[in-house]
């Protein structure tokens, strides 16, 4: 990911709550988890639900503004379903934290996401997701791109009619995973590269770099489209080249003149190295890595009775053997953020916990058949 800069308000590697595993802090989350009332029917049913981090509190996010998040707020994901031909229900339950959240809200998302894993009875997988650079199982969850927009819960959110929207401009960017994100309303935002969306409440123009790719081009088309029909018939879209001289574009951005080229845009999806496998161990009182293999390897390399961190190169997966330590079990999260602390590898990388036995086939794609 060289190149790259990703700025956050928050110290990524300070929202994974270490867990102590004795019994009686156990007994302790299990208490508090069956006391919290956004839980109490948190699981039921097979669907997604999703819930916003308000001052400490756990809010339920309306279900019309699903796909929609804010970079100032925390959210926590969870996904119900049943694998096919079975009965049991499955859950993977997400954390995601937006660029601007606070370091309140980020640990308190982290913490509660452990307490709604307790309310399931340890079943879900856990994962930790951050604004930008989401996994592919987070983003398959939508119909149609994420939208992430300025602000949050501290700058008072509320739903506006399309005529009294302040002009925003989206950013759509991607190959494998499209992401739209709001930026700053100025020319300087764009690039040849990628595609954006001029939102002016009533009129929308999806302004295509010449460069832009043919996925970029076939979301802007899609998310325009979503937008239109939010809006019921009260918005219209028009697609603009980028050498197009339309003025209702170009005043709100400061006027017509140089745009970026699209070697100056920022690569998210870039990997962060060669795919590893390295054993986890609390033996000596503190999480330690050794590297096991580079490159490939095998599903029957890992032990149970081991931890271990399955690096793919975009992604990093804690998995936890039925016979590995209380500790490498409960604080699995920690330690994936610690390896990548200790390699030097970005922090924002997603992380998942992923327990043997309850494994997805995200993590099955690692491996070397």
């Amino acid at each position: 990911m060289a190149g790259l800069r990703k700025q956050t308000k928050y110290n990524i590697a300070e929202t994974n709550i270490a867990m102590l595993g004795s019994d009686l802090e156990k007994k302790v989350r299990e208490a508090a988890a069956a006391t919290e009332p956004a839980w109490k029917n948190a699981g039921k049913d097979v669907g997604l639900e999703i819930w916003r981090i308000e001052k400490f509190n756990v809010k339920a996010w309306p279900k019309d503004s699903y796909g929609t998040f804010y970079k100032g707020d925390s959210y926590i994901i969870l996904n119900t379903f049943k694998k096919a031909g079975e009965n049991a229900l499955k859950y993977d339950v997400h954390f995601w934290l937006g660029d601007e959240t606070t370091q309140d809200e980020a640990g308190t998302a982290a913490y509660k996401t452990v307490e709604l894993d307790d309310f399931l009875g340890g079943a879900p997988i856990e994962h930790r997701e951050v604004q930008d650079v989401e996994s592919a199982l987070f983003l398959s969850y939508f119909k149609t791109p994420i939208i992430i927009l300025e602000g949050g819960i501290e700058s008072g959110f509320r739903h506006v009619k399309p005529e009294e929207y302040q002009p925003r401009l989206l950013h759509i960017k991607g190959r494998k995973k499209i992401h739209v994100t709001q930026v700053p309303l100025s020319r300087d935002s764009l690039n040849s590269g990628d595609c954006f969306i001029l939102d002016l409440g009533t009129l929308l123009f999806s302004w295509i770099g010449k460069d832009a790719g043919v996925m970029e081009k076939a979301k802007a088309t899609q998310v325009a489209e979503a937008i239109e029909s939010d809006r019921k018939g009260k918005a219209r879209a028009q697609t603009l080249s980028e050498n197009d001289n339309e003025e209702k574009f170009w005043a709100p951005l400061g006027g017509k003149g140089p745009i970026k080229s699209a070697s100056e845009a920022p690569d998210l999806e870039a990997s962060h190295g060669p795919k590893k496998l390295v054993h986890v161990s609390d033996a000596s009182g503190t999480f330690t890595f050794d590297e096991v293999a580079t490159g490939s390897f095998k599903r029957d390399q890992l032990n149970t009775n081991d931890a271990y961190i399955v690096d793919n190169g975009e992604e990093v997966f804690a998995w936890v053997g039925k016979g590995a330590s209380e500790g490498e079990q409960r604080q699995a999260i920690n330690f994936a953020t610690r390896y990548l602390m200790e390699n030097k590898l970005p922090e924002w990388t997603p992380v998942t916990r992923v327990l043997e036995g309850r494994e997805g086939g995200a993590f099955g794609k690692s491996f070397t058949k």
